[in-house]
């Protein structure tokens, strides 16, 4: 059975809406409008558990784009068109989701228009990342309050949209409280600029028959006439009324503002264009006390007692999240702070931070803190420690903050859901509403993970289910009812933080007698219902329903069309959450560099994620086992036809769609240890290429980059020749042309038998190493040289074997094997399979001398734990070590009295993902030598191997490298600069002209001044 060309069959693009986006054009709008169903599908899911399709996905380029496309809605001819504006799509309730038009304000509309220092506020577009606004005011000691977990994605429309809140709220509030002012647009064109004014300036506005008065005068009139009940509907919470907060039209001066009726909106009654917020002078000093417990309960009842102590926060986490939060990267940095006691790990935990401006008055009250808990006895903890300063404390939330993707990587098929996961109740009652919610869960045998701000009386529950399984989808309805009837007893709420979205069924018990007054509101602002439909209220006279919490389509649904086989044959891939980790806007974080170059969320992890998961079930509704596809050979016939079988005869296939997404995959493999789910995509992007030429002809470029390993020890020998022509335009033009390569890295001209002859280097065999004493061989190391690294850079395979000689090593230099990477990447996975087999076959043979296998390139190297290891029926590969693994054990300290220069360290992003203690370990063997290493915060530099070669990438790859590393470079220029993988290097001598030398280099260059050979 072959893979067949499956085509885009979900409805979409109907005759209205298709009208409706030619006019849209027509009207001068300038930003992107994507009808695929790639771009559909990626916005079709947030991270809840819901799947909605949209017609259409638009892209406004800034403010006139809005005005133009809401006057435009606004026409008695589109009034049938609905809209749903989106941000950073981390919503946990199907807030931005729709069947209409997805009006995307983060990929351009994301710019701060203005900072002003001395009064303390900013002006920005909606699609401003609240980390990227916090990085930009840092400088002049200012930040922007409300904190949450996704911080670092999460868009400031988003927040202003849901209202949003997390850590520090009972000290800082929510977003509405740190908003000074909205500009929004209204369905039919005008804007509504919503800020502080008296009663004089409201009955100014009041007045008139614009759209603008008739939203103050019915507003107004209903904080009139139901004063008396909106006091006593609105609950005494921290987290209020997620939603058309009419509690708070006043401030405490008695000034009207729409302000807070806007905020927690979910985008139905206007589009948001741009916001001024009030900003906040950091506290310097801050301490975060890290108590420990032996049960997550423990925790909880303590924490009541704690809030009477006035911290800033109190977060808390169970053992669950706490075990995954173990087997993560971010474990490394704060392993200290939680150590285990006799009884184990902690089975819960409270941090509690303190901050301020006074050092002194700040550590008087942590002083009196930890004196409360060394005198208290109510309740049992197992112990505490302290994280001081910003830095510190920092990376602990760091832990913390990954909790909502953590739970997304516990092990089996049922996975943490959100759904009722952001309860609020009294902070006192808590203890008692958990004790509650446990004894719910249980009954129905779920699983459950657990952590939340207890100071606020909001708990994360996120109850472990199996989307795919149709019982398991079928709690969701009793769940819900029974979860919302259980916070109303505990004069609570089901949406203490993360909005109502598909939840807005709840809404008018909740608001009860207040909800006609929704209706109305809603009515004034958006009187046909276009904007996002369904979510908190609908406008009186509108028919149609609010959403329900088990009629809108569930993403398990489309999955479980999936065959089992192959939806476990795909593991992590198919259980991205959609978290939106991937979505990180720090450029000097490794996390998805293509997503970071073109902002096209079909170019992230989670969006390649999306398309796999719907190309599988294409393909099993089409009727093709995928999983036998895998794993039976071509036979000869359909081998020729996929020569010859070029894409373009079949130009509607999804699976163009899903190659065009994975051909931008940088395979730098940051998502395989960045995402908490562990999403690999370099992994399923070489299944898929490796089917999808099973269909469709390769490139000959592909066959020259997989084969290159194979073809560089003859390339080797007429060096001269082909480093000319490399450098000559005609073959350059040439290579471009019929190769699609912009150009090719040149050969080393450098010998190593020179270097061999003078330490005595001899070829690695079992029988020559075996001859030498135990002793000696206690003091030998076998380097294995990538095929890149030794004929690329010869000069490298020199500096490690003469280091490893001065260090008192007798180096043995093995075979440099074809490893087999550009293969892999390039999805000749039968090729690669074979490859790899013959590979350990020799690496057992010199393994079992029992003397240390070394490599040099990180990401040649890192293949033979990561991708070897997961072929199947091949166990006991051979550690191949990375150069600073081996020297941490042969480089002693040295005694030198002049200190040595410093050095600056950028990392391979392969090397710092996979390895994340590789930077500790290079600034270590510095210090052995009196030098001192600068760890540089960097992302990728853009190369990744052959990718920033291709010219299908060369714009990408450049975008990439300045987005991160050309202004690294920039800034440290006369330093001395050094980068331990190839590929970043060369591509340092494209971009910039310079040449950066690998810590090698530098390490052996400072033993060369300072020690003989140490024998």
């Amino acid at each position: 059975m072959n893979m067949i060309a499956v085509l885009d069959k979900t409805p979409g693009n109907s005759g209205t809406h298709a009208a409706f986006l030619e006019a849209l054009r027509k009207a001068g709008f300038t930003g992107e409008i994507g009808t695929g169903h790639d771009t559909r599908l990626v916005h079709a899911t947030d991270n809840s558990i819901y799947q909605r399709h949209p017609e259409a996905v638009i892209c406004p380029r800034h403010r006139q784009d809005l005005e133009i496309l809401a006057r435009l809605a606004g026409l008695d001819a589109w009034r049938g068109v609905v809209f749903a504006p989106r941000g950073g799509g981390t919503g946990t309730n199907g807030q931005s989701l729709t069947d209409g038009i997805v009006v995307d304000l983060s990929r351009h509309m994301n710019r701060i228009l203005e900072i002003n220092v001395e009064e303390k506020w900013v002006r920005v577009e909606p699609g401003v990342v609240k980390d990227q606004l916090n990085a930009a005011i840092a400088a002049h000691g200012l930040f922007f309050a409300p904190e949450l977990s996704t911080s670092n994605r999460a868009t400031i429309g988003g927040m202003i949209s849901t209202d949003a809140s997390g850590q520090g709220s009972c000290t800082y509030g929510k977003t509405r409280d740190h908003v000074l002012g909205l500009s929004t647009i209204l369905v039919g064109g005008e804007t509504l600029y919503s800020t502080k004014c008296d009663d004089v300036e409201l009955e100014a506005l009041r007045r008139g028959e614009s759209h603008v008065a008739r939203i103050y005068d019915c507003v107004a009139r209903i904080s009139e006439r139901e004063r008396e009940t909106i006091e006593r509907v609105f609950p005494r919470l921290n987290r209020c009324l997620t939603g058309y907060d009419l509690r708070h039209l006043r401030d405490s001066e008695g000034r009207f503002d729409l302000t807070s009726l806007l905020c927690g909106s979910e985008g139905t009654l206007g589009f948001l264009a741009e916001a001024k917020l009030n900003l906040l002078s950091i506290p310097p000093y801050s301490i975060l006390v890290n108590i420990r417990y032996g049960s997550f309960m423990e925790a909880l009842r303590d924490a009541r007692a704690l809030i009477g102590l006035k911290p800033l926060s109190i977060e808390t986490i169970d053992s669950k999240v706490l075990g995954l939060a173990m087997q993560d990267f971010v474990w490394n940095s704060v392993e200290s702070y939680f150590p285990e006691d006799a009884e184990g790990p902690a089975k819960g935990l409270n941090l509690v931070e303190f901050a301020g401006h006074d050092e002194r008055a700040l550590r008087e009250t942590v002083g009196a803190f930890l004196e409360h808990l060394r005198l208290d006895g109510t309740v049992r903890r197992r112990g505490h420690t302290l994280a001081e300063g910003r830095k510190s404390v920092s990376q602990v939330y760091a832990m913390r903050k990954r909790a909502v993707g953590l739970l997304g990587n516990v092990q089996g098929e049922a996975r943490p859901q959100p759904f009722v996961e952001d309860t609020a109740v009294p902070p006192e009652k808590l203890a008692d509403f958990i004790a509650e919610f446990r004894a719910l869960l249980d009954g129905y045998g779920l699983d459950y993970g657990m952590f939340g701000h207890v100071d606020a009386g909001v708990l994360h529950v996120r109850p472990l289910l199996d989307m795919r399984n149709p019982r398991d989808a079928a709690l969701i309805r009793p769940l819900s009812d029974e979860v919302h009837r259980l916070t109303r007893r505990y004069g609570g709420l089901l949406w203490g933080e993360h909005g109502k979205g598909v939840r807005s069924e709840y809404v008018p018990d909740v608001f009860g007698p207040l909800y006609p007054c929704l209706e109305e509101i809603k009515g004034v602002f958006d009187p046909f219902n276009q904007l996002n439909p369904g979510k908190i209220a609908a406008p009186a006279q509108d028919r149609i329903p609010l959403l329900r919490v088990d009629e809108v389509p569930l993403r398990g649904a489309q999955d479980r069309q999936i065959q089992d086989p192959v939806w476990k044959g795909f593991g992590a891939a198919m259980h991205c959450n959609g978290n939106g980790a991937c979505f990180n806007y720090d450029q000097d974080d490794p996390m998805c560099p293509s997503w970071k170059a073109t902002r096209d969320r079909r170019f992230s992890p989670k969006g390649r994620a999306s398309l796999m998961r719907e190309w599988l079930r294409l393909q099993a509704g089409a009727g093709v086992d995928t999983a036998s596809l895998e794993n039976a050979p071509l036979s000869p016939s359909a081998r020729i036809r996929a020569v010859f079988h070029r894409r373009s005869r079949a130009p509607l296939d999804f699976s163009h769609q899903l190659y065009d997404s994975l051909a931008s995959c940088l395979a730098c493999k940051s998502c395989t240890s960045q995402c908490p789910v562990k999403v690999d995509v370099p992994d399923f992007r070489s299944r898929f290429l490796s089917l999808y030429h099973q269909r469709y002809a390769r490139p000959l470029r592909d066959y020259l980059v997989g084969m290159i390993e194979y073809a560089l020890p003859v390339m080797a020998r007429l060096a001269p020749l082909y480093n000319l022509g490399a450098g000559l335009p005609p073959v350059r033009a040439l290579l471009r042309r019929v190769l699609g390569l912009e150009d090719m890295p040149r050969l080393s001209r450098d010998s190593l038998n020179a270097v061999c002859r003078e330490w005595g280097v001899e070829p690695a065999t079992p029988e020559r190493i075996l001859a030498q004493t135990q002793a000696e061989r206690e003091r030998s190391v076998i380097l294995m040289p990538d095929l890149f690294t030794r004929h690329f850079e010869t000069g490298l395979v020199a500096a490690f074997i003469e280091l490893a000689a001065r260090c008192g090593y007798r180096v043995y230099l093995a075979e440099s094997l074809a490893c087999g990477k550009p293969l892999h990447v390039h999805g000749f996975l039968g090729l690669f399979a074979s490859q790899a087999r013959r590979n350990i076959s020799r690496l057992r043979v010199l393994a079992s001398v029992g003397v240390p296998l070394v490599g040099l390139d990180p990401a040649m190297t890192l293949i033979y734990r990561q991708e070897y290891r997961k072929l199947p029926g091949l166990s006991g590969v051979p550690d191949i070590l990375l150069p600073q693994e081996f020297l941490l054990s042969a480089l002693r300290p040295q005694e030198i009295a002049v200190p040595g220069p410093d050095h600056v360290f950028l990392g391979h992003c392969t090397e710092k993902t996979a390895l994340t203690g590789s930077g500790a370990d290079w600034q270590e063997l510095f210090a052995r030598l009196g030098m001192t290493l600068v760890l540089e915060k960097t992302g990728c530099c853009g190369m990744s191997g052959t990718f920033g070669h291709e010219s299908r990438n060369l714009e990408t790859s450049r975008i990439i490298f300045e987005q991160s590393w050309g202004p690294h470079l920039d800034m440290l220029c006369g330093k001395r600069i050094l980068a331990s993988g190839y590929s970043c290097r060369s591509q340092v001598r494209r971009f910039r002209g310079e040449t950066l030398d690998h810590p090698l280099v530098a390490l052996l260059d400072r033993l060369r001044m300072t020690a003989p050979p140490v024998t």
